[in-house]
């Protein structure tokens, strides 16, 4: 039977204390037609030398600075000779099946383009990471289970909206049709807007519950950092003005006012994440990395609507479909706010 080749892409900053252990877990695949691509962003510890020596099977790009997540992945593609593409982080232990189980979803349709791994918590036992991704109405995403106890719940294969680029797979076909992650995003929703220019462009999303990966969650960028905010605050105005509805793009600041004004209630009572980000954070440096992120994030309005232009070219589903497919994947504003 042919077994397709798929190309692994880890993006790395300074992952010495967990990049061995996910190198180590990909070489118990089962599935054993793969390369692994890592990209170096400028790491100042001492693991790419010794991979060079411990791991010779893997192929290396030393960048010489953090060039981003988006920019490090879409190296590996350049370089990939993979009929599929796997995005990994580096803070990452896969299942020894995880490959077999990405490739075996994926194979069952020529128009699945993205397929989504069942991703825990390493730390946290059976509690869930991400069983694909949901999306706001102001184009906030929030990962599918998130923080749930895992009880079987996501133990079924089903179409998702997209998959958290952490762990997934991504047909080459697909991407070679709508290019790969966006690189003026840097990092954080880049996998988002790659997600939605494969719906628009009409390719499916499933969700494979046996590929199983464990992830330390946010060891590179930090959980609530500053510059995270900052990334994500920006980043998801593009993906609105690239990917949303017409009507949602003016409906936009309506959306974010509502979304600012319920994590405002949250932190006054101590929850979601707005409340954990004081907790090691200035709320002056928060606020300041929200009004920077606004105000960069409008300045290539213009752009975008052009990038936009072209999406929309490609675009193979209806303006209903669209709809609901936002429907069915909608994450509420309540659970945004208040949610960990």
């Amino acid at each position: 039977m042919f077994k397709p080749l798929v190309s692994i892409i880890i993006p790395n900053l300074n992952g010495e204390k967990f990049l061995e252990d996910c190198l180590e877990s990909l070489r118990e695949q089962t599935c054993r037609n793969f390369e692994i691509i890592l990209i170096d962003n400028g790491s100042t510890d001492n693991f790419v030398s010794r991979a060079k020596k411990f791991f010779p099977e893997v192929k290396i790009i030393k960048n010489q600075e953090n060039l981003g997540f988006a920019k490090a992945n879409n190296q590996g593609f350049e370089i990939s000779k993979g009929e599929y593409i796997a995005t990994l982080n580096n803070d990452t232990v896969v299942d020894r099946n995880w490959l077999k189980e990405l490739v075996a979803v994926a194979e069952k349709d020529e128009n699945i383009g993205m397929v989504a791994s069942k991703i825990l918590l390493a730390k946290e036992g059976n509690k869930i990471d991400s069983v694909g991704v949901n999306i706001a109405l102001d184009g906030m995403t929030k990962q599918r289970g998130g923080l749930e106890i895992d009880r079987g719940q996501y133990d079924r294969e089903e179409e998702i909206l997209f998959p958290s680029a952490c762990a997934a797979l991504y047909k080459r076909k697909m991407l070679d049709e709508i290019g790969f992650f966006d690189e003026d995003f840097f990092a954080y929703c880049e996998d988002s807007d790659l997600g939605l220019r494969g719906r628009l462009a009409g390719w499916k999303a499933v969700y494979a519950p046996k590929a199983i990966v464990r992830h330390l969650y946010s060891q590179t960028g930090g959980r609530h950092s500053p510059f995270k905010l900052y990334l994500v605050e920006r980043n998801h105005i593009w993906l609105v003005i690239k990917n949303f509805p017409r009507e949602l793009i003016f409906l936009f600041p309506l959306f974010t006012f509502w979304r600012f004004f319920l994590q405002f209630l949250a932190v006054l009572i101590g929850k979601g994440t707005g409340s954990e980000a004081l907790k090691t954070n200035s709320k002056w440096v928060l606020i300041k990395s929200i009004f920077a992120a606004h105000y960069d994030g409008f300045k290539k309005f213009v752009f975008y609507i052009s990038q936009r232009r072209q999406i929309q070219k490609k675009r193979k589903i209806s303006r209903k479909d669209l709809r609901f497919l936002f429907k069915q994947h909608k994450l509420s504003f309540k659970n945004l706010a208040f949610g960990k």
